[in-house]
């Protein structure tokens, strides 16, 4: 038996996210059958995140065991002749049977893209959330650095989470602000935040809802001696709203 580690990149708009379900389009199903179909087994994808319903990956990790003879570059072309041109198939490599894509990650890093754009892209708003308000970044950096090290990150943490313990440790948050993105070898013009954050493990719905809550704080509706005083409560209800998926990217799994 040999086991094959994918990295996977996917535009995350058309699915109910990562993991499989009764109901829905996941990524999980659509690269399982891709798979079964070109070794004729019936295989079982194990990923490193769940990523939510429309949130999109740079990198995401996945591994599978397979008895077939195709070497895994044979086997990253096939999958990326028969995958939807959402996902793509960056590399595939033999890794060993201890591996696993989600437990042996030391790190993930995300990051969430926000427009305050008075006029909206034709193109970029599939991948942000638009707020029709000023957000003063000094604010939402001091907020942000309460995050730093390790907490009890309950506050943040969105219903349906099963995860045995809300004890997270986050090495870095990002926030900046640039003026223009480019897209298609063009420069699009506007007012765009980006928040990147760092940890061992996420909760369900975390970036999210610690994105939402800092978007409070930059509007002034929250300040961060507040924040600070949410994520001591470990209360969800006194954080601010779920930020919308389409802004979220895995960026990357450190191993």
């Amino acid at each position: 038996m040999r086991f094959i580690k994918l990295l996977i990149e996917y535009n995350g708009a058309g699915y109910q996210g990562w993991q499989s379900q009764k109901t829905g389009r996941t990524l999980q199903d659509v690269i399982r059958a891709a798979i079964a179909s070109i070794t004729g087994e019936d295989i079982r994808l194990t990923g490193a995140s769940r990523t939510d319903a429309g949130v999109h990956a740079f990198g995401q990790v996945a591994a599978f065991s397979t008895a077939s003879g195709l070497s895994s570059e044979i086997i990253r072309r096939a999958l990326n002749a028969k995958l939807p041109s959402d996902i793509r198939i960056l590399s595939a490599e033999e890794t060993t049977a201890e591996f696993h894509p989600r437990y042996d990650a030391a790190r993930k890093s995300y990051f969430y893209l926000i427009s305050t754009s008075r006029v909206r892209s034709a193109f970029l708003h599939p991948y942000l959330w638009y707020i029709a308000a000023d957000l003063a970044l000094d604010p939402m950096r001091v907020a942000a650095a309460s995050l730093i090290g390790e907490h009890d990150f309950s506050a943040f943490r969105g219903s349906g989470c099963g995860a045995k313990t809300t004890i997270r440790t986050v090495s870095s948050l990002d926030i900046s602000r640039t003026r223009e993105i480019s897209f298609m070898t063009a420069t699009i013009p506007g007012d765009f935040i980006r928040i990147r954050i760092e940890a061992n493990a996420f909760l369900r719905h975390m970036v999210r809802n610690i994105v939402g809550t800092l978007a409070d704080v930059g509007s002034g509706k929250t300040s961060p001696e507040e924040f600070s005083r949410i994520l001591a409560s470990g209360d969800r209800t006194q954080a601010g709203p779920t930020a919308p998926p389409q802004g979220l990217f895995l960026e990357q799994l450190i191993y």
